[in-house]
């Protein structure tokens, strides 16, 4: 199994962080052991002192495929579920200024919580989403505002990667990222179904 992740895939959040809008999809990939899954509780790392949440859509894909042709993408992946980008802005900032690779500040143990997935044709189109912190609404997002569509993504990493059954794709994550602290409660929803429910620590 393995989890890919793509940024920059809402305009506003690229903006937010001075990004210029990509033109194609852009992806990264985090490690089997940065998943976290059953709500457990997400541990702040030692080497960062400035972990942002970043809320996302996560497919999960059903069959194995390599050079989908995007009007085929949707039989790829039949769950859709909620997730949590975990990033060390420290870090990624320091990584950007040297033009260093910046899996340090996204891939680490842990950085990856997914909550309960749900069949994609029980779900709204399009998917509306949101994450609480403490009961306050921080960020809000729906697959309207996507730049790359699911479809887009799937063809578009199976040119380059092969997908296999169970891999994970975080579909990006809109406007609103920001720190995370000791005792923070996250409460990710796709619509009104709580997905994802957890304690930093």
């Amino acid at each position: 199994m393995k989890i890919i992740c793509i940024g920059r895939n809402y305009i506003e959040h690229a903006r937010e962080l001075n990004n210029a809008v990509p033109e194609k999809p852009i992806f990264f990939m985090k490690p089997d052991s940065a998943l976290l899954t059953k709500n457990k509780p997400f541990f702040l790392p030692p080497f960062s002192t400035e972990v942002h949440h970043e809320v996302e859509l996560v497919l999960k894909i059903s069959r194995l495929g390599k050079h989908i042709d995007e009007k085929y993408a949707r039989r790829y992946y039949g769950e859709i579920s909620i997730g949590i980008d975990f990033t060390a802005r420290d870090l990624q900032r320091e990584c950007k200024q040297k033009g260093l690779p910046w899996e340090i500040a996204k891939a680490f143990d842990g950085s990856a919580p997914v909550g309960e997935f749900l069949p994609k044709n029980e779900l709204s189109d399009p998917v509306l989403f949101h994450l609480d912190i403490n009961g306050e609404t921080v960020q809000q997002g729906s697959t309207a505002d996507l730049i790359f569509s699911f479809d887009k993504v799937i063809a578009y990493i199976s040119q380059y990667i092969t997908l296999r059954t169970g891999d994970l794709i975080f579909t990006g994550t809109p406007a609103g990222v920001g720190p995370v602290k000791k005792d923070d409660r996250l409460q990710a929803y796709i619509g009104d179904r709580l997905l994802l429910d957890f304690m930093v620590k």
